[in-house]
């Protein structure tokens, strides 16, 4: 029975991913934030990936073939610590040192183990060229891409100092309806149900005319587990290479819902922020070596997120 352990398991990636491995019978330990969750083992106590003995303890005894280090620390502008200092600390605590802990546990104990980290577009920072492909330089510009830069450095120093298998996929923005409330694609979601709904009257928005590269979660997740089949560890963009505008968005699914939009819809300049050259991903070596492409389409993924929402119509 083959055995993986996803930190981050509470996250949308990572719940699809437990559910994935779960149907094909593997042995999971799953680690979030507050809680773990165990498929074919027996229960463990909480482990905190900030502490290198329990990290270092728990591979030892699992020796999975698969790891998943899918942590995150999201934050939007109304939740930011009170001082950079924190948010630093907090970003570098989870998207590097917990990293490292499994780094240094696969190196000592369970050297067979494959290790995928889930880096972000954000690495690019201001771009001024599309799309972006592996070999766009790095230029973040806030400290979760910085963060995340460190943990794709680290990755590649462990397989150069010590053969780990240790590989980024840089994943573009995707979406699922486990996807948490405070982003966009799911305030416009569930903003278009309550008005649906009656229980709300208006949306308001920044930047309508921002555009994204958006995709499906499941079919990023899928991404990561070819990646990790691969014979040698290589890092991968995983995009749609498509962009697509907030108001697209909002105007698919607000038609789904027989609604018109611009009754409701309403853009507030205050939150629009700096407009930048849109981060469009390339996944052609991606697409090349593992044959992966996304299976969903934009307006497939908005119908689905409407259809599955954890709101009512």
């Amino acid at each position: 029975m083959k055995t993986a352990i996803i930190v981050g398991a509470d996250g949308q990636d990572g719940r699809i991913l437990f559910e994935q491995l779960r149907r094909e019978g593997y042995a999971i330990l799953g680690i979030g934030r507050e809680s773990i969750r165990t498929e074919n083992l027996a229960e463990l106590s909480r482990i905190n990936i900030l502490d290198a003995g329990q990290v270092s303890s728990v591979v030892a005894k699992l020796q999975p073939s698969e790891i998943y280090y899918l942590a995150a620390f999201h934050h939007s502008s109304e939740e930011l610590p009170t001082d950079a200092s924190t948010l630093w600390q907090r970003s570098f605590d989870v998207h590097v040192r917990g990293l490292l802990h499994f780094l240094e546990a696969i190196k000592k104990n369970s050297p067979a183990s494959r290790l995928f980290y889930a880096a972000s577009s954000h690495i690019f920072g201001d771009v001024d060229r599309e799309p972006q492909d592996e070999k766009t330089p790095f230029q973040p510009k806030c400290i979760y891409g910085l963060t995340k830069v460190a943990g794709i450095h680290a990755c590649r120093l462990y397989h150069h100092n010590d053969n780990v298998f240790a590989a980024a996929g840089i994943l573009y923005n995707h979406e699922s309806p486990f996807r948490a409330a405070k982003f966009v694609s799911q305030k416009i979601i569930r903003g278009a149900i309550n008005i649906k709904r009656g229980t709300q009257s208006k949306l308001i928005l920044g930047d309508l005319a921002a555009r994204i590269d958006w995709g499906y979660a499941a079919d990023y997740v899928a991404a990561m587990r070819a990646i990790l089949k691969q014979q040698m560890r290589e890092d991968f963009v995983i995009a749609t290479g498509e962009t697509h505008s907030v108001l697209e968005f909002v105007e698919i699914a607000f038609g789904f819902l027989g609604l018109d939009w611009k009754k409701h819809i309403e853009e507030n300049s205050s939150l629009v922020m700096r407009r930048r050259n849109p981060l469009r991903g390339d996944a052609t070596k991606l697409r090349t070596m593992t044959g992966w492409k996304p299976t969903v389409t934009f307006e497939e993924m908005i119908h689905c997120l409407l259809q599955n929402s954890d709101e009512t119509i």
